[in-house]
């Protein structure tokens, strides 16, 4: 008898569905001009929510100067790029685009991908695989895409306690001084939301002779004063080899990237499969995210408002009693620890209350960890809050979860 495949799949994906990590998406339709309230398309009806777990942190994606970059752009150029960035595809606006980026970071070149998941995977794999006998140092925590990148280099990896500089200083003593070591960290963390030692950790890099490779995915557009994330907020740009980060979030756009010196970008350009062999972005993403790294580097209005709802969350969360995990990021972890809870919360959420947040559960977390990961906005009243919080204390008390205590 041939055998079924599908029976393998199916299996599987009921032991998912059975542990309560089965994931459900929600078939959303942004409004242009209105977020973060969206439709929601629910057996057959549409319905308007509330968006509070999207990574568009500023609302940029709706920004009228970037809106209008990109519809600008396609009626200049057509839609896709025509090609890989080899192959007819290299556009003028990409070439604009990555010397603003370059720009952002203090950098003398910048390297554009397709998302930040391929720039961390090109980025890395390329940097393990073709420095001869390299040794990978990696943050316990460190995103899918940074794991990966490095499994494909199959350089030597070595994990260290996540931002622990102490951990990370005695393994790289253990490793010859000869070997090329490259200390790939991130620096905010988007579950926990937590943000690394960035300095302690530059120190321990230095001192071993270390290259330096940080993923700012999480913090582009949202830190320091022209959004060039929390090494620019901590002065520590400079001391960086490379700097990776996303279009996708707070910028609102598409597409990964690196930056630093013109050889480094140089030779990730010529040597990675994930840049070489696939179709470059179309030229009005490029415009577009131009256009949004621009205004945030000159405007402060978006991340000021953003901050100041974010502790206003933190706050009224404190006050009903509702545990988040405390730091100092853009990011509320509201913890539930329970998959089939954090599922069923997330679904009473969006059919009584209009309120969308997407359940955060294993493998994204650790089992046992699962949570409601918010991200206020700027665009989020203080209306808007006081119906999230109301929701959640009510929600709370229905499911029997434990307040934290004051």
């Amino acid at each position: 008898m041939p055998m079924d495949y599908d029976a393998l799949f199916q299996s599987q994906l009921d032991d998912l569905k059975r542990e309560g990590n089965y994931r459900i998406f929600a078939e959303m339709g942004r409004r242009c001009g209105a977020f973060p309230k969206a439709d929601n398309y629910h057996e057959g009806e549409t319905r308007e929510v509330t968006v509070w777990c999207s990574n568009d942190y500023l609302g940029m994606g709706q920004h009228p100067n970037v809106v209008e970059a990109m519809a600008e752009t396609v009626r200049e150029c057509g839609t896709g790029a025509g090609g890989t960035r080899n192959i007819s595809g290299t556009a003028h606006h990409h070439l604009v685009l990555e010397r603003e980026l370059a720009d952002l970071h203090g950098k003398e070149a910048a390297l554009m991908f397709t998302s930040g998941y391929v720039s961390n995977w090109a980025a890395l794999s390329t940097l393990g695989s073709r420095l001869p006998n390299a040794v990978i140092l990696s943050d316990a925590l460190n995103h899918a895409s940074m794991i990966e990148g490095i499994r494909h280099s199959r350089a030597d990896k070595v994990i260290w306690t996540h931002n622990d500089p102490e951990d990370l200083n005695r393994k790289l003593a253990a490793i010859g001084p000869d070997r090329p070591k490259i200390v790939a960290f991130e620096s905010v963390y988007s579950m926990d939301g937590d943000i690394a030692p960035i300095a302690e950790i530059l120190d321990v890099a230095e001192a071993h002779g270390a290259m330096t490779y940080i993923d700012e995915v999480h913090a582009v557009g949202m830190y320091g004063p022209r959004g060039g994330g929390v090494a620019e907020e901590l002065g520590l740009m400079d001391r960086i080899d490379l700097i990776e980060g996303t279009l996708g979030k707070a910028y609102g756009v598409m597409g990964g990237y690196i930056t630093g010196s013109t050889a480094l970008c140089d030779f990730i350009r010529s040597f990675a499969s994930g840049f070489i062999f696939t179709t470059a972005l179309p030229p009005a993403v490029a415009a577009a995210a131009t256009a949004s790294i621009r205004h945030l580097k000159g405007s402060q209005i978006e991340r000021a408002r953003q901050k100041r709802q974010v502790a206003k969350l933190r706050a009224e969360l404190d006050r009903v009693g509702i545990p988040h995990l405390d730091n100092p990021s853009h990011i509320i972890p509201v913890m539930i620890k329970d998959p089939v809870k954090c599922r069923e919360i997330s679904d009473i959420l969006m059919d009584r209350y209009g309120i969308y947040v997407q359940p955060i559960n294993y493998p994204t977390v650790p089992k046992g960890t699962e949570r409601l990961r918010i991200t206020p906005g700027p665009l989020h009243s203080d209306a808007d809050i006081a119906h999230l919080v109301r929701a959640l204390s009510e929600l709370w008390s229905h499911c029997a979860l434990s307040r934290a205590v004051a």
